[in-house]
């Protein structure tokens, strides 16, 4: 019987054969919808061409960015365009992908394990898709000289470019190992992007309403262009220059104690009182989908754990799912009662995105629970148990989550706090001129501290959850929830500093939850200096304002970052896992000049490197 002769190229056997080294792995299939996004730790902006392949004719020097860290930006997979609010860019610009890790002069981060055997802290920071939640600029109806209406340059915010980038950071304190904060630092912003689209949210910047109302409203790529006129001198300068510096009344140096007298309380215990949240922003309308959601994760709750859960009340949820109501419902229930209100009784209150923090905190603190829940105390090998003791019917259990936090229960957790930043136009929150709005989302005692540009002093935005916190107090004790006081004079419930917390799954009974504490603040242009996100092993021994100081003294936020946990790490006897992480804001140009500017701790700073550093350091 004839069969056909086939015949392979030299070429072609090259690829069939392997050779030794040259083996390559076949990588398995995935599904498109199985494929895992990377979370995006870069930003996109815009840059002159000149800038990244400059003119080989001309001559003299010209700086040349390196093409591994500064590379165009392409999208990939079919996915929506960047979020970036530029359609139109020019020959003489490039858009450009920056890690920000490695934007020195923008973001800085610093990690130490202190005198601890493993670092169990973690952090991240980047951009996550999701919409814009920045306020939107105001609208202002101009005439030209003939009188004719301008012509309509507005950017649409579901346009070609899509919205501004939203900025991600985060900083996670584990405690117990490093399981539970590792799964934040990978998978939180996911549960926040899922969120986002289940709840339906649109972008507070799509205008509403009839086109004509529009005219003359500032659109994003003329306020990029003017920003960017002059290097960003004229618009920028000015915004700095309108800062008034001041020092305000009863604001004085901290002196250094005398032989005498005790040491200035520092740390926690010196914590003032944070600052107040914004209203929200109406940002859905899907009110009755958002109520399905609640309620069947506030029953997956009760069913799970019991106890706290059984009669708890999440503060962003709607009244009919088991919350308190939604920021904007509270808002329709007064008015309501309002006699002289002309709102209508049967108005059905949007959902903004203090909702969607809410349900992504705890959709991710109920999976990492109920992981754990599935899985065995001890390695079955050490305990000398057989290898398919879990085996039904001959087949390995199935359990759900079975991937998070390692191969055995973990009984630890993890604090976190977490900020959002978007702007309403292209230009970065980072200028001077850039108004932003901040989305803080916060549990446990990690921290989250601003500078104001005009006086210099530290601006809390978070409060730790500790049982001597009232509000904390008050919240556990209706559940019958048990204090007790340890040698150092601290309270405790179940042995826990924490009142809330991610994992910890012996004390969910008695209400250590994943509830966020969550503030919106409208930060105006050049008005704050930077951002701070510290773990309590930097928050314990320095104040906020010694911490702060110590940013003001920086070149460069990355500078800062490590000046921060380096000393946070001298003044301990015993010191915690350290993690710093700075941020540039719009006034930090002017950081230094605002009230006593680094002095007011700077006396005390040194006494305290002094105290620590001598031979009689105090244990």
């Amino acid at each position: 019987m004839w069969k056909p002769t086939i015949r392979i190229s030299r070429a072609s056997r090259r690829l069939l054969i392997p050779r030794p080294g040259h083996h390559r792995p076949l990588r398995p299939y995935r599904q498109p919808h199985e494929a895992r996004r990377c979370f995006h730790e870069y930003f996109v902006s815009h840059l002159p061409s000149a800038s990244l392949y400059p003119d080989s004719r001309l001559r003299g020097q010209h700086h040349k960015l390196p093409r591994e860290k500064f590379i165009p930006h392409e999208v990939q997979g079919g996915r929506s365009p960047p979020p970036v609010a530029v359609p139109m860019v020019g020959r003489d610009t490039t858009v450009v992908r920056i890690p920000l890790k490695s934007a020195k002069h923008h973001f800085g981060v610093s990690l130490s394990r202190g005198t601890r055997a493993y670092n169990e802290d973690a952090f991240q920071a980047g951009t996550i898709d999701f919409p814009a939640f920045a306020k939107r600029r105001p609208i202002s109806l101009t005439r030209r000289a003939d009188g004719a209406m301008m012509k309509d340059e507005v950017t649409p915010a579901d346009g070609p470019g899509g919205d501004p980038q939203v900025f991600y950071f985060g900083v996670f304190d584990g405690h117990g190992g490093n399981e539970c904060s590792d799964f934040l630092r990978e998978q939180l912003h996911t549960y926040v992007e899922e969120g986002a689209r289940l709840f339906e949210l649109e972008s507070s910047l799509k205008r509403k309403g009839k086109p004509q109302q529009y005219f003359g409203w500032p659109s994003s790529l003329d306020d990029y262009e003017k920003i960017t006129q002059n290097n960003g001198e004229d618009i920028g300068k000015k915004s700095l220059d309108a800062i008034k510096m001041h020092t305000p009344p009863g604001t004085e140096p901290i002196k250094p104690p005398q032989p005498d007298e005790e040491p200035p309380t520092t740390g926690a215990n010196s914590q003032a009182k944070p600052l107040e949240s914004d209203p929200p922003t109406e940002q859905s309308t899907a009110v009755r989908k958002a109520e399905d959601l609640e309620r069947a994760l506030v029953y997956d709750w009760k069913q799970l754990v019991g106890g706290y859960f059984r009669r708890f009340k999440p503060e962003y949820f709607s009244i009919s799912a088991g919350g308190r109501g939604h920021p904007m419902e509270k808002d329709a229930i007064q008015k309501r009662h309002n006699p002289h209100s002309d709102i209508h009784k049967d108005i059905e209150a949007g959902v903004g995105i203090e909702t969607v923090l809410e349900y992504a905190f705890l959709k991710a603190d109920y999976d990492f629970v109920s992981a754990q829940v599935g899985k065995q105390d001890e390695d079955p090998v050490l305990a000398d148990k057989a290898l398919n003791d879990d085996d039904i019917l001959g087949q390995p259990s199935k359990r759900i989550h079975k991937h998070i936090g390692g191969s055995k229960r973990f009984k630890g957790g993890s604090t976190c706090s977490v900020a959002l930043i978007s702007t309403p136009t292209v230009s970065p929150f980072w200028h001077p001129a850039s108004p932003s709005t901040l989305i803080t989302a916060h549990v446990g005692d990690t921290r989250i501290l601003l500078c104001n540009t005009a006086t210099g002093l530290a601006v809390p935005l978070t409060s730790n959850h500790h049982p001597s916190l009232p509000e904390e107090a008050t919240r556990l004790r209706r559940y019958a929830a048990s204090f007790v006081t340890d040698s150092f004079g601290e309270e405790r419930v179940s042995g826990l500093a924490n009142t809330r917390a991610f994992g910890d799954m012996a004390s969910k009974r008695i209400g250590v939850s994943a509830e966020p504490e969550i503030r919106r603040i409208e930060l105006h242009p050049a008005e704050y200096s930077f951002l701070v996100l510290v773990s309590d092993g930097v928050s314990g021994p320095l104040s906020d304002q010694e911490i702060v100081d110590i940013v003001k003294e920086a070149k460069t936020p990355e500078q800062a970052a490590r000046d921060v946990t380096s000393f946070a790490t001298e003044m301990s006897t015993d010191a915690d896992n350290a993690t710093t992480v700075v941020v540039r804001l719009g006034g930090w140009e002017r950081r230094c000049e605002g009230g006593l500017g680094s002095m007011g701790t700077r006396e005390l700073r040194d006494w305290r490197k002094e105290e620590a550093n001598g031979p009689r350091r105090r244990t």
